[in-house]
């Protein structure tokens, strides 16, 4: 393979596309469309008494109102539950309208349909429906407590029950040097990208088919899910992500009520319709993530390797379980990271509350169970008067250990094995940039000035590259321009980029004659979906496997033209040529020609294809037994398990004594996602990870009343960190190729999110000395630390005491 390209910092084709307006988003289609928008409900729980729409029905441009009762057959069922497992014995999931009782503020009721938005929004307003309250559950402790239910036949709130284990974690506990006990909380949070959801949708009755635009991480998928629900062949419903803005997981969730009722809608009346998602809607009826509550019990011996590690994991997986537990499950397994525990155990418990749904939020998962295992791991070094680094790189898996089975199973169901590795380099390097060693002396020469300021940092193991599968097409055409299609979508990854350089060095062509299709059902009709840093591991081998198929039928019609054997050839630039001798080379877009055999010459060059031409075999068919016309190639690529890429960060703060504002003055991130197809782009995703993580650890929270109210759905309360608030994040390389897949790469997109809580936490604690358990960690949050520790001792951390 040509390698000049693959490997380089190549700059993203689509930002200049995208910076200077030419996107295509879903919001600029459908200009002349009906409207649709959506009645929803204002109480966390209640019943539906009446819905009265007669109001609404003299609003000039009316068109349409539907409720549940409207809905026929399929399109009214409960939405699907998309990943069943056995150990969510009480899956729920929501209507597409909410049939009898809504359980979250927000859940759909009516839909109505206008000449425009402004007229829709008018009538949802007159539609007045009539609820009887019921007690809603808010947050975790009232869910296990159970004193009221969200679902009547769900006993306790209780959706699943899930135990991974390996080893006797009790015993060795109890058998340990040391015993320590604690609890941590992370709170909901949401992943707010710019653009919300939105859907547009055409039926065409001539030919009984439907367009629909989604703005989704999965096309085929909804593509799917649409067929099914209207009752009409896949082959008659084409489903496109255009330029999407941002999706971080919770565009991953499909059908949504919106992508099953637009299309419905669309195709009974005849007409155009969309629906884009306002920030009000994408907050109370989109969808959370993150919020858990750890009980952790861990033993340990002198030197603070980990013997016995046994976490109880309770999970608000909110009203309906759409996406089924799959979060509770990353975090109980990749919990565990670099590290070679003793003995593990995880207890998961998913309730339900009325409060929005959870579904994956970039990291998905495994930031909570990060925070999890890098507390644990500075209490340890805490306890025992060790150094936090020093005490990690003591259980850390060793690079001769791999492959590594961690005895558990992922989130796809195959074995928790990791697949390669280096963990004491990526910690090593990191203390070198963050200068750990010599961070003493900088602690003390800040303090003579009246300064706080901490270190802390973080190690993560992230399952990268899930399964089953991702396809590519790859074709030449007769100008020698090469098309790359592969079905999953792009949400600002760099795929247009990245995948270019993978076909550009597996074709030896211009990168610059690569033009790459993501996302199109016309295009690619087969993907899963763009989530869990999958797209580089997935779609990009598959794309390395159909250009190594197209390579190679290039190569066979070149030498037979050059008369040369396959072998001696080789692609530089677009031209096939002999080694050791240029002079004897054809261009691949006259390989391309000579793929298809002709009877009509279109062009001088075509006549090279036609039944005369000199040179063209008379007696073997025009097209071998079992070859097809045309220089492409499709392939498809399924790994055995997933891929696991690591990494490790740290970062220095600055807390200030009197408004316990925290200030991050340095950022660090050493990573490794197997071989690098783009440094510039994979550090571009660490970067904005970073930055989201920071948000995350500071100011991210939804928060609820008691009532099931968030208080916060707006950009004025809900806040997330300025440009301003995010330091230079220095970055560094590992590579470790997997030997997984052909290209020996792992995935990227989450990466720099995953473990920013935990290391902003241990950073934070270091230089104020009390204990941090929950994120985020605001500084009205932290100023309460600071009156609580004056009076209880045991939040004071041993070694690391402050003046509070």
């Amino acid at each position: 393979m040509e390698t000049r390209v693959f490997g380089e910092p190549v700059e993203r084709r689509e930002d200049e596309r995208l910076l200077t307006g030419r996107g295509r988003y879903l919001d600029d289609l459908g200009r002349d469309a009906l409207a649709a928008a959506f009645v929803r409900s204002p109480h966390a729980h209640a019943r539906i008494a009446d819905i009265d729409v007669s109001g609404a029905l003299d609003v000039d441009g009316l068109v349409a109102i539907h409720t549940w009762e409207d809905l026929p057959g399929r399109v009214g069922e409960p939405l699907p539950l998309l990943i069943p497992h056995p150990a969510l014995t009480h899956g729920r999931t929501g209507y597409p309208l909410a049939r009898d009782v809504v359980r979250h503020v927000g859940e759909p009721v009516a839909m109505v349909v206008a000449r425009d938005r402004y007229l829709a929004e008018d009538a949802a307003e007159r539609v007045r429906v009539e609820y009887e309250p019921l007690p809603p559950v808010v947050g975790i402790e009232a869910a296990t407590r159970a004193e009221h239910l969200v679902h009547d036949d769900v006993p306790g709130n209780v959706g699943a029950v899930l135990v991974q284990e390996n080893g006797d974690a009790a015993a060795a506990i109890d058998a340990a040097p040391h015993v320590l006990e604690f609890s941590l909380a992370i709170e909901r949070s949401a992943s707010t990208p710019l653009e919300g959801r939105g859907v547009y949708a055409r039926w065409d009755a001539d030919d009984g088919s439907l367009r629909v635009y989604s703005s989704t991480q999965a096309s085929t998928s909804v593509r799917a899910a649409i067929a099914a629900r209207l009752g009409l062949p896949n082959g008659k419903v084409e489903v496109v992500a255009p330029d999407v803005g941002g999706g971080f997981g919770v565009k991953i969730v499909h059908p949504w009520p919106e992508e099953v009722l637009v299309p419905w809608a669309a195709r009974l009346l005849d007409r155009e319709l969309k629906w884009t998602e306002d920030r009000r809607e994408h907050f109370v009826s989109a969808a959370h993530e993150r919020g858990q509550l750890q009980d952790v019990r861990v033993g340990f011996d002198d030197a603070g390797r980990v013997l016995g590690l046994d976490v109880r994991i309770r999970h608000d997986h909110g009203a309906y379980t759409p996406y089924g537990i799959i979060i509770p499950i990353v975090t109980s397994t990749q919990l565990l990271g670099p590290y070679k525990i003793g003995a593990y155990r995880a207890e998961v418990v998913s309730l339900y509350t009325n409060t929005l749904i959870v579904t994956p939020y970039r990291g998905a998962g495994r930031p909570q169970g990060v925070f999890c295992m890098e507390r644990t791991m500075d209490r340890v070094a805490r306890h025992l008067g060790l150094d936090r680094a020093d005490v990690r790189a003591a259980n850390l898996i060793q690079p001769d250990e791999f492959p590594y089975d961690q005895g558990l199973t992922f989130q796809d169901g195959r074995p928790l094995i990791y697949d390669s590795g280096d963990y004491p380099e990526l910690l090593r390097k990191a203390r070198e940039l963050i200068g750990w060693d010599g961070f003493d002396a900088e602690r003390a020469a800040a303090a003579s000035r009246g300064r706080r300021i901490g270190i802390g940092l973080g190690v993560y193991v992230e399952g990268t590259g899930v399964g089953p599968y991702e396809g590519g097409h790859v074709e030449i055409d007769t100008a020698g321009r090469v098309h790359v299609s592969t079905g999953l979508t792009s949400q600002g990854q760099g795929h247009e980029t990245v995948f270019a350089q993978i076909a550009a060095a597996e074709l030896g062509v211009p990168i610059g004659d690569v033009r790459v299709t993501t996302g199109d059902t016309r295009r690619f009709g087969y993907a899963v979906g763009t989530f869990a840093s999958r797209a580089a591991v997935m779609s990009g081998n598959a794309i390395a496997l159909a250009c190594r198929k197209v390579r190679g039928k290039a190569l066979r019609i070149a030498g037979e033209a050059l008369e040369a054997d396959p072998g001696d050839l080789d692609i530089t630039g677009g031209v096939v040529h002999v080694r050791g001798d240029p002079s004897a080379s054809v261009p691949l877009r006259t390989v391309a020609v000579l793929s298809n055999p002709l009877r009509y010459a279109f062009d001088e060059e075509a006549a090279a294809a036609t039944q005369f031409a000199a040179g063209r075999p008379v007696t073997e068919p025009p097209i071998a037994s079992g070859d097809e016309p045309g220089l492409e190639g499709r392939d498809y690529y399924s790994p055995v398990r997933s891929t696991f890429a690591a990494g490790a960060h740290a970062a220095i703060v600055e807390v200030d004594p009197d408004t316990a504002e925290i200030a991050i003055l340095r950022y660090a991130v050493v990573h490794d996602c197997g071989r690098l197809i783009n440094p510039m782009v994979v550090e571009g995703q660490i970067h904005g990870g970073v930055a989201q993580g920071i948000g995350g650890a500071l100011y991210e929270r939804m928060a609820y009343d008691e009532s099931g109210q968030l208080l916060n759905a707006s950009f004025m309360d809900f806040l997330m960190p300025y440009a301003t608030e995010i330091p230079r994040i220095e970055t560094g390389h590992l590579e470790t190729p997997s030997p997984l897949n052909p290209l020996g790469v792992k995935g990227a997109g989450e990466a720099g999110v995953i473990p920013v809580s935990a290391v902003i936490a241990s950073a934070v604690e270091d230089a104020e000395g009390v204990r941090v358990d929950a994120m985020p960690l605001s500084p009205d949050t932290l100023y309460t630390l600071r009156e609580r520790a004056a009076n209880d001792p045991s939040l004071l951390v041993r070694d690391n005491v402050r003046i509070l």
